[in-house]
């Protein structure tokens, strides 16, 4: 990726990031009184931000996963979740939904999909689980277009620019920070 400075979308219209953070709070809302917790918020995040190549956003929610007490081998598996065993039925539907809200470009929301997603998740799981996605999906694509950067960690730690990690995108009550404040 170059180092070309790229206009930074929340810093230049702020009013807008400001409305979308908002919105990441509404939707944290609905997760928290779906009964969706912050592993679940989090794995989907990941994976959306995965498959989307936002660098920036994998390791906010990375982060947000840690400290919501998941380990490195459930990290590290998201990625492969077909292949792996570390994931129940229930976050196995979710990310499957993660993927087709990535590509729904391709082939919209196949009724497989959302057949097999309505099965396992209640219809309120579905809907929140849904603007999780449009929401991670609305940041991904602020944080790639602005190349926010993603500098290597000192010291190998975990420690994060400015000393404290952003909020996930949808916890409750709390604004999502892909600001790119590191920048």
């Amino acid at each position: 990726m170059g180092e070309e400075r790229r206009v930074h979308l929340s810093k230049k219209a702020p009013e807008a990031y400001a409305a979308l953070r908002a919105f990441s709070t509404t939707v944290g809302g609905l997760a928290a009184r779906a009964g969706i917790d912050a592993r679940l918020r989090e794995i989907v995040q990941i994976h959306a931000s995965q498959l989307n190549g936002c660098a920036y956003c994998v390791r906010v929610h990375v982060e947000a996963a840690v400290a919501a007490g998941l380990d490195a081998d459930v990290i590290a598996q998201i990625a492969t979740w077909r292949e792996s065993g570390v994931f129940d039925e229930r976050e196995r539907a979710a990310l499957e939904l993660t993927e087709s809200f990535v590509f729904i470009h391709e082939d919209g929301l196949p009724d497989e999909v959302y057949d097999h997603a309505g099965g396992i998740l209640s219809e309120e799981e579905y809907v929140a689980l849904s603007w999780i996605l449009v929401a991670i999906n609305a940041f991904n694509r602020v944080a790639i277009a602005g190349r926010y950067p993603v500098p290597p960690r000192s010291g190998g730690t975990a420690a994060v620019v400015g000393g404290t990690p952003p909020p996930a995108t949808t916890a409750p009550r709390t604004p999502h920070a892909h600001d790119g404040a590191a920048t």
